[in-house]
């Protein structure tokens, strides 16, 4: 018979978007890969990316001078942390296979449920890898060496929930590479403003993978793996607001220092309009946080696309002003 289109049976992973298109149009072949790689949650690919993106337009905005080749930065970006994801979850299903299977929101990932072996996740990491890394090379030199050491925090990442009580400031560091290489791609070179938006970043996912951490705390507490939701429990709201402020001073900053030297004063304070906008988000974010409603800590931690998407238009109006 053919696989059925739901139900464990099709090999679902839990916390997957319902009526994904892996589990409704991928080649029954292909879906397990596809789930390793979170084919099925795209919001990871979105927290990835959208450092990259910021950092691009803020980039072209304090230089301004668009050029064609930002085009290709811009989609080259988005093919990499789609790519990278892909490969830094298969990496992290590989490392916690062990903790998946006690984990009840994990345990139906394709390596603890036994859609594919170790073995194959590994060959289908490596595959990934390398296709990015055909990507990184078209970037100019000093984006191709960030994107060699980005590797660094990418594969320590899975090993800090096992050491310390902030495993989400790993997080940050590897999901945020891209306010660096974002801004190095287009002005083949680094001054403080994108280094401070990758701490603007990094407080960014403190905030959000603390209220997805929620979810996995009493499994957590069993198994002995630490996170920042453990660690908050009750003063969590007091600290998604500390988190909330510093992303947004961070971001006003950087934006201050990128964009007062040439930009117009519209120009500044429509840049200065992005940071405002994210913090409403993340402020709406916090208004709606219950740390007993499984579902709501889902859909707030996926909100964060939009959250992250709000200043876009705002950095691109700086720079067609």
């Amino acid at each position: 018979m053919p696989e059925q289109e739901s139900g464990p049976k099709a090999g679902q992973v839990s916390d997957a978007v319902k009526g994904n298109w892996v589990d409704r149009l991928a080649p029954a072949w292909s879906r397990p890969y596809l789930r390793l790689s979170r084919a099925d949650r795209p919001i990871g690919t979105w927290l990835l990316l959208l450092p990259c993106w910021w950092s691009l337009f803020l980039a072209i905005a304090a230089g301004g001078d668009p050029r064609l080749s930002d085009l290709w930065i811009f989609a080259g970006c988005g093919a990499g942390a789609w790519l990278m994801r892909g490969a830094g979850c298969t990496w992290n299903d590989i490392t916690d296979r062990n903790f998946d299977g006690m984990v009840e929101r994990t345990r139906s990932r394709p390596i603890p449920s036994g859609q594919v072996s170790v073995k194959q996740a590994v060959a289908w990491m490596v595959a990934q890898a390398l296709v990015a890394f055909a990507i990184l090379l078209t970037f100019p030199p000093l984006a191709i060496l960030l994107g060699v050491v980005s590797l660094a925090p990418v594969c320590i990442y899975p090993f800090a929930k096992r050491f310390t009580w902030w495993p989400q400031i790993f997080l940050g560091l590897a999901f945020n590479w891209g306010a660096i290489l974002g801004w190095a791609a287009h002005a083949e070179s680094l001054s403080w403003p994108p280094l401070v938006l990758y701490l603007a970043g990094i407080g960014w996912t403190l905030f959000y993978d603390t209220i997805y951490a929620h979810q996995d705390k009493e499994d957590d507490a069993l198994i002995g793996v630490k996170s920042t939701a453990r660690l908050f429990m009750e003063r969590t709201p007091a600290w998604l607001a500390r988190f909330l402020v510093a992303t947004v001073a961070l971001m006003g900053l950087v934006v201050i220092g990128a964009l007062l030297p040439q930009a117009s004063p519209l120009g500044l304070v429509l840049a200065l309009m992005g940071p405002w906008a994210m913090g409403m988000h993340m402020f709406w974010q916090l208004r709606r946080y219950d740390d007993q409603d499984m579902d709501r800590l889902l859909m707030l931690f996926r909100s964060n696309r939009n959250a992250g998407l709000l200043p876009l238009p705002f950095f691109a109006a700086a720079f067609l002003v």
